[in-house]
C-alpha cells in the first residue's frame, strides 16, 4: 500500500533528528533508575552498557530488519517491535526516520534513542549477491588511565604498576562476520610477570557468523546467552526498575559475543542458534522453530576452604596481589545446554536446559543466608518460557525448576490501554531452596534468582505530547535470612518521574523510595532502612550546545537520619569532527549511606557511575577529535578533592591525600 502524498509532505517537514551533543549513554540515563539502589550489580550494569555499546557499534537497517533483529533493542516494548515490522509491510521501506513518528506506540524517549541504533538505507534490497559484497571493516583502539596519584598498593603491596589499560581489536563484514578481541589489564596487575606470562590480565576473543543457511548464530570463543526471563539463563540486559518499565518487562532472547573487560558469567566455548524451520525472516506469520545449543569450559576464581572445596565463587576479576594472583582460574565449570523456540504470530514458546559440572565441591560457608547458596558439584536447571503480544497487550513468562526439584517462576502482563496510557504487572517467586549458577533475573541483591516473591506494578502515562508520566511500586517479600537481615522480611520500592519537553528543553523530575527493614544492633527484631531520593534535571539543545543542570537529594533513615544533595552542571559542544565537553559537581552528604550516584560522560567502551560522599568536588572535561577520517584521539581528564578528610580509601587502595585527578586516552582507528 501507497503512503498518501500528505503523509510524505508532513514527514518531509518534520524536523527528526537525534539528542545533538548528547550520547545514547545520557538518553538512557534518563530513563533508568541506576544508582538509587545500593544492591546494584556493577558486573550486570557493566555487561548491560557494552550490550547497548555493540548495538550502537552495529546499527540495524530498519528496512531490511527482521524480528528477531529489533527484538535485540532491549528498550523496545513487545507491541512496539510488532508495530514497527507491520509499519515497513504495509507502506514498505522507510525513506527517513522522521517516519518513526508514525508508530504510535514510540513514545519520546525512545524516538530520542532509536537514531543511535538503528539507520535507513533507501530500498531493502538484501539479495544474496549484496550482503557477500559486504566490505570487511576493522577497528583498533587504544584505552589507557593515568593516575596523579599513588595508592598504597603501589608502593608495596601490588604486582603490577598503577596503570589501566584496554586492547580492542574488531573485524566485521556486514552484519554477516565478526571477530574480535578485547585485552584488559586493571590498575596494580603484572603485565608479562607474575603470573600473567602472555602479557594483559584478561583476553576476551570471539569469531561470530550470523544468517549462513539455516545457520542464524554461531559464537565461538567467549560468548553470552540469555533466555526466557533469566530465570535458568540471564546474563544479559539488567538495567533498573524503570528500564524495566520502559520494556514493558520483555527480556531479549540473544546469542552474542563477550566483548566487554567482565569476567563475570561469560561462558566459553562455542554456540549455535540453528532454524529447524526455515520461514521469512520478515513475516511473523510464518511458523519458526530454533534451536540454541551451547557448550562451555571456563576457568573461575574461588576462594578455597581448608579441605580444597570452593567457598565463594570471585567474579571481581581482581589479581592485584598474591592472595588474589593465586584465586586466579583455580576452579573451572564446564557446562551445556539448550534452548528451543516456536514462534508463530503472537505466540512463543520456549524450553531451557542447563548442567554444569565444578570440578571443585561449591561450599559455601555456613552462615545463616547462605544456608541455601548453590552447594555440590553438579547443578541442573529446566524452564518453559512462553508470550503471547497483541496490539494492546502482551503475556509473558518463564517456570523454572533446579535439580532437586524446587521452583521459580516469572510472568509479566501489559496493557496499553490507549494511546497514551500503559500498565505493566510483574509477579515473580524464587524459592529460598532453588538455585541456578547462571541465572539472573528481575529483583533485588544483583538479580539473585533465589528467596525472594513479589508483585510489581507500574505505568507510564503521557497526557499531552510534551509530558510523560512514569511510575511503579514493587512490593517484595524474602521468606529466608539475607544479608545483615536473620529473618524473614519485606520491603516496598516505589518510584515516580515526571518529564517535560519542547524542541530545546527537557525537564525532569524523579522521586524514589525504598523502604526496607534490617537487623538492629542486637540482632533481635529488624528495624526501618530507608532511603529517599529525588532528583529535578534540566537540558537544554540548541544548535551545536548541550546545557544540563541536575540536583540530587538523598536520605537514609537507619538508627539516625543522615542527608545529602549534590549539583551538578554540564556543557557539551559537538560537531561531527569533535566534541568538547565539561561538568562540575559540589556534593555534601552526612555519611556513606546517604551517598549519591551521577552519570559521567565517558570515552567510548568505558563504564564509570561515580559514588559521591562526604564533601567535596568533581571537575570533569573530556575532548574529542577526528585527526584523520580513520584516526579519532579522545582525551579524558578527571578531579576529585574532599573537604572532610586528609586521605581517600582504606587498606591497599588508601590515597594519602584529599584530592585525586587522573588522565585517560584513546585512539581509535577504523580501516
Amino acid at each position: 500500500m501507497k503512503r498518501p502524498c500528505a503523509l510524505i509532505l508532513l514527514l518531509l517537514m518534520m524536523a527528526f533528528t537525534e539528542a545533538k551533543g548528547q550520547t545514547w549513554q545520557e538518553v538512557y540515563e534518563e530513563l533508568t533508575d541506576l544508582g538509587s539502589d545500593d544492591g546494584e550489580d556493577t558486573d550486570a550494569l557493566e555487561d548491560s552498557y557494552e550490550l547497548l555499546e555493540q548495538l550502537a557499534g552495529h546499527p540495524i537497517d530498519l528496512n531490511k530488519a527482521s524480528r528477531e533483529d529489533l527484538e535485540q533493542l532491549p528498550f523496545l516494548t513487545a507491541q512496539q517491535v510488532m508495530e514497527l515490522q507491520e509499519y515497513l509491510y504495509r507502506y514498505g521501506p522507510m525513506r527517513s526516520l522522521g517516519e518513526l513518528r508514525m508508530v504510535r506506540s514510540l513514545d519520546y524517549q525512545q524516538l530520542r534513542l532509536l537514531p543511535f541504533f538503528v539507520f535507513v538505507n533507501g530500498e531493502a534490497e538484501d539479495s544474496v549477491a549484496t550482503r557477500y559484497r559486504a566490505p570487511v571493516k576493522q577497528t583498533l583502539s587504544l584505552t589507557l588511565r593515568v593516575p596523579f596519584y599513588k595508592r598504597a598498593g603501589d608502593r608495596n603491596g601490588y604486582l603490577g604498576y598503577p596503570y589501566r589499560h584496554t586492547l580492542r581489536y574488531e573485524l566485521k563484514r556486514g552484519d554477516r562476520l565478526r571477530i574480535g578481541l578485547t585485552a584488559a589489564q586493571d590498575a596494580g596487575e603484572p603485565f608479562f610477570a607474575s603470573g600473567n606470562s602472555w602479557g594483559y590480565d584478561t583476553y576476551n576473543y570471539y569469531l561470530q557468523m550470523r544468517q549462513w543457511g539455516r545457520l542464524d548464530n554461531l559464537v565461538v570463543g567467549k560468548y553470552r546467552v540469555s533466555a526466557g526471563m533469566g530465570l535458568v539463563l540471564g546474563q544479559s540486559f539488567q538495567l533498573g526498575k524503570l528500564a524495566t518499565l520502559q520494556s514493558q518487562g520483555r527480556q531479549p532472547t540473544t546469542l552474542r559475543p563477550h566483548s566487554s573487560r567482565s569476567v563475570a558469567d561469560y561462558l566459553q566455548g562455542a554456540a549455535a542458534t540453528i532454524s529447524l524451520l526455515r520461514g521469512s525472516r520478515r513475516m511473523a506469520d510464518v511458523p519458526q522453530l530454533h534451536l540454541t545449543a551451547f557448550m562451555s569450559y571456563r576457568p573461575v576464581d574461588a576462594t578455597l576452604n581448608d579441605d580444597g572445596a570452593a567457598q565463594t565463587i570471585v567474579a571481581s576479576g581482581y589479581h592485584r596481589t598474591p592472595t588474589e594472583m593465586n584465586k586466579k582460574g583455580n576452579t573451572h565449570l564446564t557446562t551445556a545446554g539448550t534452548h528451543v523456540a516456536y514462534r508463530q504470530g503472537a505466540i512463543r514458546l520456549g524450553a531451557t536446559a542447563v548442567y554444569t559440572h565444578s570440578d571443585r565441591r561449591l561450599e559455601p560457608l555456613s552462615s545463616l543466608f547462605r544456608r541455601h547458596y548453590a552447594r555440590g558439584a553438579d547443578f541442573f536447571n529446566a524452564s518453559l518460557d512462553y508470550a503471547y503480544t497483541h496490539h494492546r497487550m502482551a503475556f509473558s513468562g518463564e517456570t523454572a525448576l533446579d535439580g532437586h526439584g524446587h521452583i521459580a517462576t516469572m510472568n509479566t502482563a501489559s496493557l496499553r490501554a490507549t494511546d497514551r496510557l500503559s500498565l505493566m504487572l510483574l509477579q515473580r517467586f524464587y524459592s529460598y531452596r532453588y538455585a541456578t549458577l547462571h541465572g539472573h533475573a528481575f529483583g533485588r541483591g544483583g538479580q539473585r534468582v533465589q528467596n525472594e516473591s513479589g508483585l510489581y506494578l507500574g505505568f507510564t502515562w503521557q497526557p499531552l505530547a510534551s509530558w510523560q508520566l512514569q511510575g511503579y511500586a514493587d512490593y517484595a517479600h524474602y521468606p529466608w535470612a539475607r544479608y545483615l537481615v536473620s529473618q524473614t522480611s519485606d520491603d516496598v520500592d516505589l518510584l515516580l518521574q515526571a518529564s517535560w519537553h519542547n524542541r530545546h528543553w527537557t525537564l525532569t523530575a524523579r522521586h524514589h523510595t525504598r523502604l526496607g527493614q534490617r537487623d538492629n544492633d542486637d540482632k533481635t527484631a529488624l528495624t526501618h532502612n530507608n532511603d529517599h531520593r529525588e532528583r529535578l534535571s534540566a537540558t537544554w539543545q540548541g544548535g551545536p550546545w548541550t546545557l544540563k543542570t541536575q540536583l540530587d537529594l538523598s536520605r537514609h533513615e537507619y538508627k539516625q537520619n543522615d542527608g545529602g544533595w549534590l549539583v551538578s552542571q554540564q556543557a557539551v559542544f559537538s560537531r561531527p569532527a569533535f566534541t568538547v565537553s565539561a561538568m562540575a559537581a559540589y556534593f555534601d552528604t552526612d555519611s556513606y549511606q546517604s551517598r549519591i550516584y551521577v552519570y559521567e560522560r565517558q570515552l567510548q567502551h568505558e563504564f564509570y557511575f561515580p559514588t559521591y560522599y562526604g564533601q567535596g568536588m568533581r571537575l570533569a572535561l573530556m575532548a574529542r577529535t577526528d585527526i584523520l577520517p580513520q584516526l579519532r584521539v579522545a582525551l579524558r581528564f578527571g578531579y576529585t578533592n574532599y573537604f572532610d578528610r586528609s586521605t581517600i580509601g582504606t587498606g591497599l587502595q588508601q590515597i594519602a591525600r584529599s584530592h585525586t585527578s587522573d588522565l585517560d586516552v584513546q585512539l581509535r582507528w577504523k580501516f
